[in-house]
Protein backbone atom coordinates (compact mmCIF):
# COMPACT_ATOMS: atom_id res chain seq x y z
CA UNK A 1 0.00 0.00 0.00
CA UNK A 2 1.13 3.52 -0.62
CA UNK A 3 1.84 6.02 2.09
CA UNK A 4 -0.93 8.34 0.88
CA UNK A 5 -3.44 5.84 2.28
CA UNK A 6 -2.42 6.66 5.82
CA UNK A 7 -2.09 10.43 5.74
CA UNK A 8 -4.82 12.62 7.10
CA UNK A 9 -3.89 16.29 6.96
CA UNK A 10 -0.25 15.20 6.60
CA UNK A 11 -0.29 13.36 9.92
CA UNK A 12 1.56 10.08 10.26
CA UNK A 13 -0.75 7.56 11.92
CA UNK A 14 0.50 4.50 13.81
CA UNK A 15 -1.60 1.85 15.54
CA UNK A 16 0.12 0.76 18.76
CA UNK A 17 -0.77 -2.26 20.89
CA UNK A 18 2.24 -2.70 23.19
CA UNK A 19 4.97 -0.67 24.84
CA UNK A 20 4.12 2.46 22.80
CA UNK A 21 0.61 2.75 24.27
CA UNK A 22 -0.03 5.61 26.72
CA UNK A 23 1.14 4.51 30.16
CA UNK A 24 3.47 1.80 28.85
CA UNK A 25 7.29 1.65 28.97
CA UNK A 26 8.18 3.31 25.64
CA UNK A 27 5.42 5.91 25.35
CA UNK A 28 7.30 8.65 27.21
CA UNK A 29 10.54 8.25 25.24
CA UNK A 30 9.05 7.89 21.76
CA UNK A 31 5.67 9.62 21.89
CA UNK A 32 5.40 12.30 24.60
CA UNK A 33 5.52 15.74 22.99
CA UNK A 34 5.29 14.21 19.50
CA UNK A 35 1.75 12.82 19.44
CA UNK A 36 -0.91 15.28 18.31
CA UNK A 37 -3.89 12.92 18.69
CA UNK A 38 -4.63 9.68 20.57
CA UNK A 39 -7.71 7.53 19.91
CA UNK A 40 -8.72 4.19 21.38
CA UNK A 41 -8.95 1.75 18.50
CA UNK A 42 -8.74 -1.84 17.34
CA UNK A 43 -7.54 -3.75 14.31
CA UNK A 44 -7.97 -7.26 12.96
CA UNK A 45 -5.12 -9.55 13.95
CA UNK A 46 -3.83 -11.88 16.64
CA UNK A 47 -1.96 -10.68 19.71
CA UNK A 48 0.78 -12.59 21.51
CA UNK A 49 2.70 -11.90 24.72
CA UNK A 50 6.40 -12.63 24.34
CA UNK A 51 8.54 -13.85 27.25
CA UNK A 52 10.86 -10.84 26.81
CA UNK A 53 8.12 -8.58 28.20
CA UNK A 54 6.57 -7.07 25.08
CA UNK A 55 3.91 -8.20 22.61
CA UNK A 56 3.76 -9.18 18.97
CA UNK A 57 0.88 -8.99 16.55
CA UNK A 58 0.25 -11.07 13.45
CA UNK A 59 -2.41 -10.83 10.81
CA UNK A 60 -5.58 -12.65 11.80
CA UNK A 61 -9.32 -12.38 12.29
CA UNK A 62 -9.49 -11.50 16.00
CA UNK A 63 -9.59 -8.01 17.46
CA UNK A 64 -6.40 -6.44 18.81
CA UNK A 65 -6.97 -3.40 21.01
CA UNK A 66 -4.70 -0.40 21.35
CA UNK A 67 -4.44 3.21 20.27
CA UNK A 68 -4.22 5.13 17.03
CA UNK A 69 -1.47 7.70 17.50
CA UNK A 70 -1.11 10.63 15.11
CA UNK A 71 2.24 12.38 14.71
CA UNK A 72 2.92 15.65 12.87
CA UNK A 73 6.56 14.78 12.11
CA UNK A 74 7.04 11.87 9.68
CA UNK A 75 10.59 11.32 11.00
CA UNK A 76 9.03 9.60 14.02
CA UNK A 77 8.78 6.50 11.82
CA UNK A 78 12.59 6.35 11.69
CA UNK A 79 12.75 6.28 15.49
CA UNK A 80 10.00 3.67 15.74
CA UNK A 81 11.68 1.56 13.06
CA UNK A 82 14.83 1.42 15.21
CA UNK A 83 12.83 0.46 18.30
CA UNK A 84 11.01 -2.30 16.41
CA UNK A 85 14.19 -3.58 14.69
CA UNK A 86 12.71 -2.86 11.27
CA UNK A 87 14.89 -1.82 8.33
CA UNK A 88 12.97 -1.38 5.05
CA UNK A 89 15.83 -2.52 2.79
CA UNK A 90 16.18 -5.86 4.60
CA UNK A 91 14.25 -8.96 3.65
CA UNK A 92 11.12 -9.29 5.85
CA UNK A 93 12.53 -12.45 7.44
CA UNK A 94 15.58 -10.47 8.64
CA UNK A 95 13.48 -7.92 10.58
CA UNK A 96 12.04 -8.54 14.03
CA UNK A 97 8.89 -6.64 13.03
CA UNK A 98 7.73 -5.41 9.63
CA UNK A 99 5.87 -2.15 9.17
CA UNK A 100 2.81 -2.15 6.96
CA UNK A 101 -0.54 -0.43 6.70
CA UNK A 102 -3.73 -1.78 8.23
CA UNK A 103 -7.29 -0.56 8.56
CA UNK A 104 -8.05 0.78 12.04
CA UNK A 105 -11.45 0.97 13.74
CA UNK A 106 -12.84 2.99 16.62
CA UNK A 107 -14.51 1.02 19.46
CA UNK A 108 -17.93 1.30 17.75
CA UNK A 109 -16.42 -0.47 14.69
CA UNK A 110 -16.44 2.60 12.43
CA UNK A 111 -13.34 2.76 10.25
CA UNK A 112 -10.75 5.36 11.17
CA UNK A 113 -8.89 4.72 7.92
CA UNK A 114 -5.42 3.29 7.46
CA UNK A 115 -2.36 3.48 9.70
CA UNK A 116 1.06 1.95 10.07
CA UNK A 117 1.42 -1.07 12.35
CA UNK A 118 4.38 -3.25 13.29
CA UNK A 119 3.65 -6.93 12.66
CA UNK A 120 5.68 -10.03 13.43
CA UNK A 121 5.66 -13.15 11.29
CA UNK A 122 3.84 -16.06 12.95
CA UNK A 123 6.96 -18.21 12.54
CA UNK A 124 8.94 -15.65 14.52
CA UNK A 125 6.25 -15.51 17.24
CA UNK A 126 6.37 -19.30 17.53
CA UNK A 127 10.18 -19.31 17.64
CA UNK A 128 10.07 -16.73 20.46
CA UNK A 129 7.43 -18.83 22.27
CA UNK A 130 4.73 -16.17 22.20
CA UNK A 131 1.48 -16.93 24.00
CA UNK A 132 -1.83 -15.95 22.42
CA UNK A 133 -3.74 -13.16 24.19
CA UNK A 134 -7.33 -14.16 23.34
CA UNK A 135 -8.83 -10.91 24.70
CA UNK A 136 -6.68 -8.86 22.29
CA UNK A 137 -5.14 -6.70 25.02
CA UNK A 138 -1.56 -6.54 26.30
CA UNK A 139 -0.20 -4.50 29.19
CA UNK A 140 3.26 -4.43 30.69
CA UNK A 141 2.28 -2.00 33.44
CA UNK A 142 -0.89 -3.66 34.65
CA UNK A 143 -3.47 -1.46 32.93
CA UNK A 144 -6.46 -3.53 31.93
CA UNK A 145 -8.46 -3.08 28.75
CA UNK A 146 -11.52 -2.25 30.87
CA UNK A 147 -9.65 0.51 32.68
CA UNK A 148 -8.12 1.90 29.51
CA UNK A 149 -11.46 2.08 27.71
CA UNK A 150 -12.24 5.08 29.89
CA UNK A 151 -9.03 6.98 29.19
Amino acid sequence: MVESNIKLSDLVRVFVYGTLKPGEANYKKYCTGKVVNVKRAFVQGKLFALPMGYPAMTLGDSQVYGYLLSFSNPRVLNELDVLENYQPPRQPSENLYNRQTIEVYEPQATSLGWAWVYLMALEQVEQLEGSLQPDGWWSGCGLTAKYNHYL
